[in-house]
């Protein structure tokens, strides 16, 4: 049986459970992108992600012997829920291990779905590092292991987006943007797309600082990446799947790598001028069409939006985040002269009459001619920070510019 035929099957299979989402044109985008751009919305899945798909079509085409044994997984958040979706529903046991950073509203979301058929294990970082503990866990008590993935009858479970996609367009879809974390959901639209559409191009989409998908092609082989940025938790793995890699990287047009700012700015778009909650990742897709804003135009357009399992209490870091990137907020380190009147010089002649100082920390050292301050600025448009660094130089203030020392600047400020 072919993988695409594995597809059809998980269509049939995972009926009744994982909804047919809509696929809506949205409005504003196609205006501003002068295309016609859709929103394919898997945030309205039960589980509020497309994850359900292959969760569901795994756990369900287990035997009557391997449903009598409880099975374990690893994930970050939405493999988690609908996992536990599907293990509520099919009335057998999971535990399910998720990183120690993962937001408290995911963990609360696979509680409730799984209720009396979950148990809920903290373990490592890292997704990388919560897989390697659920692996072992689950070779002790020979469990089943539900790989969020890396498995043929999970891509075929995430496949199914691209059979209803073909489904409910008129028109052929030029471009195609699906979101990138292990490569499931691409390996399966891949899969789709290649037999059923294949003038469509597939653009996967990446964060910025977790290019795994990427990397790994670049370099001719699954690549495992030392360091990632793990605030786009929904795809951030520092390795992809050994099947999603083989199969995406001779289907994917290209890969685009999106800044996490770039898409903390398109969570707050959405949530203001659609009154849509997406999740980092959900985001994703939306965020790129900046990059491909020539190619597109005229074009038809389809973007999948796979989740909304956004935790509230990162809204504030969200907003920053999107305004580092727009270049509206700005760090130093100031030594300031231990002077009367040193900081009355600064807001007065060096800050413009939009500018605001939004943080500030400053500890006076005795004996000292200058002491350092932190100071947060927030402009009105990108364009003032030249003017401020321009009146720094030009009156002598000794300063750092923390914007560009990242590592610095997570420590005293994030």
């Amino acid at each position: 049986m072919t993988l695409l035929e594995k597809v059809y099957l998980a269509k049939e299979r995972i009926k009744g459970v994982a909804v047919h989402t809509p696929l809506i044109k949205n409005e504003n985008l196609s205006e501003e992108f002068s295309a016609q751009i859709w929103l394919k919305r898997e945030d309205l899945q039960p589980v509020r992600s497309y994850k359900l798909r292959g969760a569901y079509n795994k756990i369900s085409s287990l035997s009557a012997i391997e449903k009598k044994r409880e099975v374990v997984c690893a994930s970050a958040g939405n493999h988690a829920q609908g996992v536990a979706y599907a293990c509520y529903k099919l009335n057998i046991m999971a535990t399910i291990f998720m990183p120690l950073t993962t937001p408290q509203q995911k963990i609360k979301q696979v509680k409730l779905f799984g209720k009396d058929k979950v148990v809920v294990v903290l373990k490592g970082d890292t997704f990388d590092e919560s897989f390697h503990f659920a692996s072992l866990f689950c070779k002790e008590k020979s469990d089943i292991f539900i790989h969020p993935f890396d498995d043929e009858k999970v891509i075929a479970g995430q496949g199914t987006i691209g059979l209803e996609l073909l489904d409910d367009i008129e028109t052929p879809i030029d471009y195609l943007f699906v979101p990138i974390g292990g490569g499931g959901l691409a390996a399966g639209v891949c899969t789709v797309f290649k037999q059923l559409s294949p003038n469509t191009k597939i653009i996967g989409v990446e964060p910025k600082g977790a290019a795994a998908m990427k990397t790994s092609i670049q370099n001719g082989r699954n690549t495992t990446l030392e360091h990632i940025d793990k605030f786009i938790d929904g795809a951030a793995v520092q390795r992809v799947g050994e099947l999603t890699f083989e199969i995406c990287k001779d289907i994917l047009n290209d890969i685009v790598l999106v800044p996490e700012g770039k898409v903390c700015t398109t969570i707050l778009r959405m949530y203001n001028e659609e009154a849509i909650v997406v999740e980092p990742a959900g985001a994703l897709t939306i965020a790129a069409l900046d990059f491909y804003k020539e190619q597109i135009k005229d074009k038809n357009v389809v973007c999948i939006v796979s989740g909304s399992n956004n935790d509230i209490t990162r809204t504030e870091e969200i907003k920053e985040r999107s305004i580092l990137y727009e270049g509206l907020k700005h760090y130093f380190i100031i030594n300031f002269p231990q002077r009367p009147g040193a900081l009355k010089e600064f807001v007065n002649e060096v800050l413009g009459p939009n500018d605001d100082i939004t943080y500030f920390q400053f500890s006076k050292k005795n004996n000292r001619e200058s002491g350092p301050a932190v100071v947060g600025i927030e402009l009105k448009e990108p364009a003032a920070f030249v003017k401020i660094e321009e009146q720094l130089k030009k009156r002598k203030f000794n300063y750092q510019y923390l914007n560009e020392n990242m590592k610095l600047f997570t420590h005293l400020i994030l």
